[in-house]
């Protein structure tokens, strides 16, 4: 909507379908450089288009209103949940939760740390019916992050991944290994 001072009707709202709001951009520029964002970081995207840095974000964040309000969460049987460092000190991590259904892969839900209360804050926003429709989870081995999903998603088989399965497995031969090595020399010097 924009306001028009006509000299005959006076001053006149009027709606221009190529722009939103107060926006300054035209919503398909937004889009261009929204998808270009996915590919380039966000200042090299304005140094390529020649715009600022706040038009990228403010298309970015455009795209992404938009992709919120209109997603689909039914038909979700797996998930995948684990975190990421993000910065240094206190809090570092980011817990993720994304669709690892054949076929259909996406990231699903970013919260800030790695606590029970911020994956508990997915599966409120998830919904207790979408919850008990899932038939596989894939958590690390993390106690908090289990308890969760037991109480969420007890139905669900909870698939432990391999990279920690196979950590632990290493970490266990290392010992045996280790004992291994010092029984040995203890029977060769005996």
């Amino acid at each position: 909507m924009r306001r028009v001072n006509c000299p005959d009707c006076g001053i006149k709202v009027e709606a221009v379908p190529w722009a939103t709001g107060k926006n300054h951009l035209v919503t398909t520029y937004a889009w261009f450089l929204a998808s270009w964002a996915k590919r380039m970081s966000w200042k090299d995207v304005s140094r390529a288009f020649n715009t600022s840095w706040e038009s990228v974000f403010r298309s970015v964040k455009m795209a992404v209103t938009w992709g919120l309000a209109h997603r689909n969460l039914d038909g979700i049987t797996a998930i995948g949940i684990d975190e990421i460092a993000w910065k240094k000190g206190k809090n570092k991590f980011m817990t993720l939760v994304y669709q690892i259904d054949a076929g259909r892969k996406r990231l699903l839900f970013t919260g800030e740390n790695r606590t029970k209360a911020t994956l508990t804050k997915f599966f409120t926003e998830f919904g207790q019916k979408r919850g008990s429709l899932l038939r596989f989870v894939c958590t690390d081995m993390w106690k908090p992050y289990l308890a969760v999903v037991a109480a969420h998603a007890q139905q669900a088989l909870n698939i432990l991944d391999r990279f920690h399965i196979m950590k632990h497995m290493n970490e266990a031969l290392d010992k045996v290994r280790i004992e291994e090595v010092k029984a040995l020399k203890k029977g060769s010097s005996d």
